[in-house]
């Protein structure tokens, strides 16, 4: 028997809002620094596309076709670097946006790589082991020509882990008959991972929330956190949040708010939602804990709002409730470009995704530079080199936005899109040219 996996949906709101708001930043760049139409269209336009489709023998005996996607953006400043998720709403419109915005995040962080997406279209939680490793070995198959450890490098995103990324690795090895540890990042540690991986997209993220407090003078332990998500992202996050004196009044998942005025015991949110089967806060309770909505959550009155999930959680509509003082966008996209607005107009700062959550980025990084080298860094030299990196670029950030009065994410986009700018006129890309010279 063969069956679709999955049909092709119309283009989400989502999606059209996240593809908005790319485009929307990246413009707004390009004026800021001059780009003639020519510069715009190099920069903005993805250098391949890739779609392919596969079938996989599920475990009834049937047999499904899977689409996949991978785009890669740029190579003006190195390889192409991004994740692959697995998730029923990929589409390659949805993939095109991220990857530019891979692109953007590494160069503000300052690593030499481009940006790259991928995606399958699927339901992870209704597959099993089985059947998630043979879409996992049939998508590297496909895309096998166009990755490699100096040319495309693979992590985890949305739906896939560090076991996603053991499938893949030895997939490709299998495929090229050589052993290849660089070719994807996110990996367990005892096949070639690096110590931090697991924990560094949260940590950056708490790094900059930090940073952000210590900016206007807020000490961590008169801060209150709201984190949607909590995953592999918002968990960490709130983990050295709390480590470091802040107050974690709500956390929440796909099951619904957790709040706690008190401030949420992190620890044993973690611990429970390790040892779920359905590795969800569903069921969990302490002392003080009530029931709220993901909705109310976004609405609470605290110092940072974090938003760890997906893409366009806080519109136009919500974000009119929000009374954080600091949105850090731990997700990709979580704020639409209409709610962005809506922020800037009540005061609240927004740090930026290419930003908030670069932490992961910079630690693959750390670990292919390890799998290249042969040499292996302690977790320690890990997260601070990671720190290191994340405030660099935050003080450049808040540097560019005091000269120019231009908002937080308007200042990264400027500086990362004169990077790539600059690499591309560099290599004789003639047409990428920009006239604002300082940045």
């Amino acid at each position: 028997m063969l069956e679709n996996a999955l049909t092709q949906k119309p283009l989400s709101l989502e999606v059209l809002d996240l593809e908005a708001g790319v485009n929307k930043y990246f413009n707004s760049a390009a004026e800021f620094l001059k780009l003639n139409d020519s510069s715009k269209i190099l920069l903005s336009t993805a250098e391949k596309e890739i779609k392919v489709s596969f079938p996989v023998t599920m475990d009834d005996g049937s047999t499904s076709i899977f689409t996949g996607y991978r785009v890669q953006h740029s190579s003006a400043r190195g390889p192409y670097k991004g994740g692959i998720r697995y998730h029923p709403s990929v589409t390659m419109e949805e993939t095109k946006a991220l990857a530019s915005l891979m692109t953007w995040k590494c160069s503000l962080v300052d690593i030499p790589y481009g940006g790259a997406k991928g995606g399958v279209i699927c339901h992870p939680a209704t597959m099993s082991v089985c059947e998630l490793e043979r879409v996992t070995r049939q998508y590297t198959d496909s895309i096998m020509a166009f990755i490699g450890p100096k040319k495309d490098i693979p992590a985890p995103d949305v739906g896939t882990n560090e076991l996603v990324m053991s499938w893949f690795l030895d997939e490709y090895n299998r495929q090229s008959g050589c052993h290849h540890p660089a070719v994807v990042t996110g990996k367990p540690i005892s096949i070639g991972g690096s110590l931090g991986r697991l924990e560094a997209t949260g940590y950056g993220v708490a790094k900059i929330a930090l940073a952000m407090l210590a900016e206007n003078n807020i000490s961590p332990s008169h801060a209150t956190v709201a984190i949607q998500g909590f995953g592999k992202v918002g968990s960490w996050t709130a983990a050295r949040l709390a480590q470091a004196g802040c107050r974690i009044v709500a956390v929440s998942d796909i099951t619904g708010g957790y709040y706690k005025p008190d401030g949420v015991s992190i620890e044993k949110a973690m611990k429970y939602v390790n040892a779920s089967p359905q590795g969800t806060l569903s069921g969990y309770y302490e002392k003080g804990l009530t029931k709220i909505s993901n909705d109310a959550l976004l609405g609470l009155e605290v110092t940072l709002l974090i938003p760890a999930a997906m893409e366009n959680q806080i519109t136009e509509q919500n974000a009119r409730s929000v009374k954080a003082n600091f949105v850090i966008e731990a997700a990709n996209g979580p704020v639409t470009p209409a709610a962005d607005l809506v922020l800037e107009q009540k005061g609240i700062q927004v740090v930026p995704d290419i930003l908030a959550n670069a932490g992961g980025v910079v630690v693959s990084y750390y670990e292919w530079t390890q799998n290249l080298s042969g040499l292996s860094l302690s977790h320690k030299e890990v997260i601070n080199r990671m720190d290191q990196k994340m405030l660099q670029s935050l003080n450049t950030i808040l540097k560019v936005k005091k000269e120019t009065g231009l908002s937080l994410r308007q200042a990264a986009y400027v500086i990362a899109m004169g990077k790539v700018a600059d690499a591309a006129m560099l290599r004789g890309w003639n047409s990428a040219k920009k006239n604002a010279d300082n940045y």
